[in-house]
């Protein structure tokens, strides 16, 4: 009988290509951690069936999270949920572009735009997050912007939003002029592949009186059990001034958030 013939420096035990000898799973698991995320997932798992299975366990996400001060108010996960829990945070951002007025309107989609149409300016109040330097301001007619958010070309799979259903926030922050009154708006929805709503964000209009305090309000919501089907976010937002001056007297809004993170963890 021929004997096959391993390759220079391959072990019994890694010959067939299923193992890979003389390492405790713990060493795999240590050397595994000291590595990217990415590279554990498409790289090392695919070394050996020892790789595999430690890139594949719970205790090893966990593990990551911890190291990485990603903590979950509960720990009660299987492998599934500790893997996507890790990957929802890394990839939490704000899906809209633009949300400061830094780049003029690039990114948002005029409806409306009356009065003396859409203005930008600094801020006259400031923010409570220094960083935000400028804001879109409405004028005496409905001024009305809108941004449309494709989930799934964002980094979003069908499967993990219509089986996880991680939790959608959004936020917006708007303030009055203290001499004029003014009137702020906000709908978000949740959309379909057809552009159908499924679940929809609309409070009633916010109104200031003249004479405010022209301080910075913000407006949050978290979509939670949505259901399967989402794929879409519709961002529209803006206002009017209630006594029809000629300029920008009207509502500013600025530092506007679409996030997606895992469920009970916002």
């Amino acid at each position: 009988m021929k004997r096959r013939r391993r390759r220079m420096g391959q072990s019994a035990s890694s010959a067939d290509g299923q193992g890979c000898p003389g390492l405790p799973v713990a060493v795999i698991e240590e050397i595994i951690l000291n590595l990217p995320a990415e590279q554990a997932l498409c790289v090392c798992r695919l070394v050996c069936r020892e790789w595999k299975a430690v890139v594949d366990s719970a205790s090893f996400w966990r593990e990551r999270c911890r190291r990485e001060g990603l903590k979950p108010r509960t720990t009660d996960r299987n492998t599934r949920d500790w893997q996507v829990f890790y990957w929802l945070c890394k990839k939490r951002r704000n899906l809209l572009r633009n949300p400061k007025a830094e780049e003029n309107y690039r990114g948002w989609d005029i409806i409306e735009n009356g009065g003396d149409k859409w203005h930008i300016e600094g801020m006259f109040v400031p923010h409570p997050d220094e960083t935000v330097t400028k804001c879109f301001v409405t004028s005496y007619f409905p001024c009305m912007k809108r941004q449309l958010i494709n989930l799934q070309k964002e980094g979003y799979s069908l499967a993990l939003l219509d089986e996880m259903q991680p939790d959608i926030i959004i936020s917006d922050w708007y303030a009055p002029r203290w001499d004029c009154g003014s009137e702020y708006e906000i709908c978000v929805e949740l959309l379909n592949h057809k552009k159908a709503a499924i679940q929809t964000f609309r409070p009633e209009p916010v109104t200031f009186p003249q004479w405010n305090d022209q301080q910075w309000n913000q407006m949050t919501h978290v979509f939670s059990d949505y259901g399967p089907g989402v794929r879409y976010v519709q961002f529209t937002h803006g206002g009017k001034d209630t006594q029809f001056w000629a300029g920008w007297y009207g509502i500013r809004v600025t530092n506007s958030s679409v996030e997606i993170y895992p469920a009970e963890e916002a």
